[in-house]
Formats: C-alpha cells, sequence, structure tokens
C-alpha cells in the first residue's frame, strides 16, 4: 500500500506545483479570453465585447474619406489673359519709319523683355508712360501701348506676351519631385497639372495625401482619386501652398502575430484579414484564432447601430471579437474595417499556457524526470 500511497502522494504533489506556477503568472503576451470577456460592460466593466457578424461590419464600415470642399471645386480655372501685380510681360514695338522713338538706327523693331506689373499693377512703357496692366488682358494693354504711341511715331505695331511671374504662383512641399515656386500658366492652371509639371511624387501613389491650404480653409485628397477621379480636380488660385505627404495613419498589433510592433497603413483602406497579414499573419505556435479582437474608441452613434441602442452619448470603448474558425470567419474578417489607432490583439491558445507550465516543470515536453523529482522530494519519498 505504501508505494500506492507514494504514487498518489506525488501526482498530487506535481498537481500543486502546477497550480503553483499557473497561478504566479508565467510569461504571456497578454490577456486570455476569460480576462478580456471579465472587463464587458455586461461584468461590470467599461468596454463593449461584441462578436462580429456581418451586421456589425456594416454599421462600423464609415471610413473617413477626403476631398475639397464646394469653395475649392467651384472655383473657376484662371484665366491666362488676366494680368496681375507681379507678373512679368514681354513687349515688342514695330515702328513704321527708319529712326523710331524706341527702335536703334536700321532697326524698325524694339523687344522690351522682362516687364515686371508692379505691386500697383502698373508697368512703363517708354514713351508710352505709366499704364494699368493688372486686371486688363494682354490684347487690352497692346490697344492702350499703340494709341499712347500713336501720336509719337507713325502706325506702331505693339505685341504683347505674359510671361511667366510670381503673379499667380504656388508653392509645392513635401514629398513632390521638384519642390519650389511654379506660376499658373495655361497647362497648369490646375492641381493635377500642377503636381505633373512638378515631377509628381516620390512615395507610393497607395498611401500618398495632397494638401492644399488656401487662405484660412484646407483641402485634402488622395493622390491616386485625384487621377482616378478627374472631376475632384481643382482650379487653383495664387498663394495656394501644395504639400504632399505620407499617410499617417496606423494600428498597433499585439499577442500572437508574426510581429508586434505599430504599423503603417499600406493602403487606402485596410481590413482585419489584411492587417493580420501585413504583421506576419497568427503564430501558428501559440495563437487562438478564435480570439483575434479588435479594440478601438468608437463613435457614440456608430456604437448605438452596433449594439441596437440610441442612449449612449460620447465616445465609447468597443471590444470586437474575430472567430476565424467559424465557417464564414474568414469572409468577416476581410469585410471587418481596420481604422487609424486601432489595437489588433491575438490571444495564445489555452494549450501554449499549458506548455509553458509543463516546461516550466520539467524544462521540455519529452521529459519528467525533473517533476519526479519534485514530487518524491515534496512527499519525503
Amino acid at each position: 500500500m505504501k508505494p500506492t500511497a507514494t504514487r498518489w502522494a506525488k501526482s498530487v504533489a506535481l498537481l500543486a506545483v502546477v497550480s503553483i506556477l499557473a497561478s504566479c503568472g508565467l510569461p504571456r503576451v497578454g490577456p486570455n479570453k476569460r480576462e478580456i470577456y471579465a472587463g464587458s460592460v455586461q461584468k461590470d466593466g467599461n468596454a463593449f465585447v461584441v462578436s462580429v457578424d456581418d451586421h456589425v461590419t456594416r454599421a462600423i464600415s464609415v471610413v473617413p474619406s477626403f476631398g475639397f470642399s464646394d469653395s475649392f471645386r467651384h472655383a473657376a480655372a484662371l484665366g491666362s489673359d488676366t494680368i496681375r501685380a507681379g507678373d512679368t510681360l514681354g513687349l515688342t514695338v514695330w515702328e513704321n519709319v527708319d529712326d523710331g522713338l524706341l527702335s536703334n538706327e536700321g532697326l524698325n523693331a524694339t523687344v522690351l523683355e522682362e516687364v515686371q506689373v508692379d505691386g500697383n499693377g502698373f508697368v512703363f512703357v517708354p514713351y508710352a508712360g505709366r499704364i494699368k496692366a493688372a486686371g486688363n488682358t494682354p490684347e487690352a494693354i497692346r490697344r492702350i501701348i499703340t494709341n499712347k504711341l500713336a501720336d509719337q511715331t507713325p502706325d506702331p505695331q505693339v505685341q504683347v506676351r505674359r510671361l511667366a511671374g510670381d503673379g499667380a504662383a504656388v508653392s509645392l512641399m513635401g514629398a513632390v519631385g521638384g519642390q519650389g515656386v511654379y506660376p499658373i500658366e495655361r497647362p497648369t492652371r490646375t492641381l493635377s497639372a500642377m503636381l505633373a509639371r512638378a515631377g509628381g511624387v516620390t512615395i507610393d501613389p497607395e498611401v500618398a495625401q495632397v494638401r492644399v491650404l488656401r487662405g484660412g480653409q484646407t483641402g485634402k485628397i488622395w493622390f491616386k482619386d485625384l487621377y482616378e477621379n478627374p472631376q475632384m480636380d481643382i482650379a487653383l488660385r495664387g498663394g495656394d501652398r501644395i504639400v504632399i505627404e505620407q499617410d499617417s495613419r496606423a494600428f498597433t498589433a499585439l499577442g500572437a502575430t508574426g510581429q508586434q510592433a505599430r504599423m503603417k497603413f499600406e493602403h487606402q483602406s485596410l481590413t482585419a484579414i489584411e492587417a493580420i497579414a501585413q504583421v506576419g499573419g497568427l503564430t501558428p505556435s501559440a495563437s487562438d484564432p478564435t480570439g483575434v479582437f479588435v479594440m478601438r474608441d468608437e463613435s457614440a452613434s456608430v456604437a448605438n447601430q452596433v449594439l441596437g441602442r440610441n442612449d449612449l452619448q460620447g465616445d465609447q470603448r468597443m471590444v470586437y471579437v474575430l472567430d476565424l474558425t467559424q465557417p464564414n470567419g474568414i469572409f468577416i474578417a476581410r469585410d471587418f474595417t481596420i481604422r487609424d489607432g486601432d489595437t489588433l490583439y491575438v490571444t495564445e491558445a489555452p494549450f501554449t499556457q499549458w506548455n509553458k507550465v509543463v516546461a516550466a516543470l520539467t524544462g521540455s515536453l519529452t521529459s519528467i524526470t525533473t517533476a519526479d523529482t519534485a514530487a518524491t522530494a515534496l512527499t519525503g519519498g
């Protein structure tokens, strides 16, 4: 009987050691499913734990979009023929005499290059005087100069050209091929044309954002949307500041995933299944595919819709549960939208924690010598 009693004693001692180790808090990646559910509102916690289904994916599918306001979209393109303060003009005057007012002897044409319109909108032309240019077209300025010179030289012929100047210019900054100040000219009246003129973007177009600052207003659009949807293009205005920047949205991956890190979005939209793939998938030897959680602060309007309520106010802590083992679990994860600031957490499988307990006792799953020795020591056998 003594050997039997000794074996029973060893077994009880071994279970005691296992219980002690399990309660001591073995290393793990984070809370298990039971602990997460314990923090739910239903159990006097402060977060709503929701199993994701088709209803939930539809309710949370609203993703903030970018676009320009009406004031941006309805602004007409600048006419390239309207002269503004700061513009530069090119003038050529032909005179019907050998020795004219402006031309040298033997020449009947005079070229005045880079005549800049001053801050008050005027230009000075010899023998024609100070002429109002801003607000006029090159044709109107041509007529004014012609009339002023007609009394001093017979049948003058005048040509006025609008050159590139800073009267209507925009600045481009950020991840663009050529940063700098560019004039708004006939080929570059729109945002897309100006970006092309500056060499396009130098980052992945999938995550490139275009921000336009005009006075006290700001508009933003995805670079890809700008080129795929011409109706989203806008006309530029002098003084516009155009900034090309990379998407700064990110989510955090924790738990039994291939990589635990803060991950930036690789596309305009990101689903749960894509986020899992982006971090290297689930850890094959440790993860629990029934315990994939997405945690976020949800707006009251969305939270009410998800929960079928109408009394919630303010942002709500939501814990969405994805079970990839369900028949349509992969499809639901594919339809579930990840948002900026989300935390993706995957729990460890129960076996993993048991494995750690056994490993702590024996050093490996294939040897129980140490456990037997520990039980013998406890029983004094």
